[in-house]
């Protein structure tokens, strides 16, 4: 319908993670956002976290300073994503726009968002191991993948170890790549997963 805005009645984040509470709607010619906020209620308490205005974006909750933004190229879509969730950040969140058409009148709407924050069972990472003894040719593109289980956010080192000396650390990633392989790469190569 003209200018709905849509989104879930529920939705579940994870303790630590970051979600995304979708907002959107399908942008009209002659109407043009004026405002868009965002409120919250929490067991007692409610306050607006987000305003976007003629003059910028403010985050006027300071619980969610340096936590929460809004797309700000993306026409329609006025989604709001939080990194780094607290188990205080659940509760009914509200978004809502108002337009003004091109005869200067406004029009708003709102929708409705429960948000629930669930807390994960901490898990050790479990990396699951491949196949040892890996034979690639020379001039090769090849990589080798770091495939871990456990809690997130988990983190990945890749060390080539050698005979003697201490191991070198290649790379930070979960995948270890080379573009063209050298005799030179031959070696023992091993991955390390951390969690919190």
């Amino acid at each position: 319908a003209f200018l709905d805005l849509t989104g879930p009645n529920e939705i579940e984040g994870m303790w630590k993670e970051s979600t995304t509470l979708p907002c959107a709607y399908v942008p009209v010619e002659d109407f043009v956002q004026q405002t868009l906020t965002w409120t919250v209620v929490h067991d007692q308490t409610s306050g607006t976290i987000f305003r976007r205005d003629g003059s910028g974006d403010h985050i006027l909750l300071s619980e969610y300073r340096d936590r929460v933004s809004v797309p700000k190229d993306a026409p329609g879509n006025v989604s709001l994503h939080i990194l780094n969730l607290e188990v205080s950040d659940r509760g009914t969140y509200t978004c809502q726009v108002t337009w003004r058409a091109s005869n200067n009148s406004l029009i708003t709407k709102e929708i409705t968002t429960k948000m629930e924050v669930v807390k994960v069972a901490v898990t050790k990472p479990v990396i699951r191991a491949g196949k040892l003894g890996l034979t690639v040719p020379a001039g090769a593109r090849t990589s080798l993948t770091c495939v871990a289980s456990g809690s997130p956010p988990i983190s990945y080192r890749w060390f080539r170890s050698s005979p003697g000396r201490k191991a070198q650390l290649l790379s930070s990633q979960a995948e270890l790549a080379w573009d063209s392989l050298r005799l030179s790469d031959a070696g023992m190569y091993y991955c390390e997963a951390e969690n919190r």
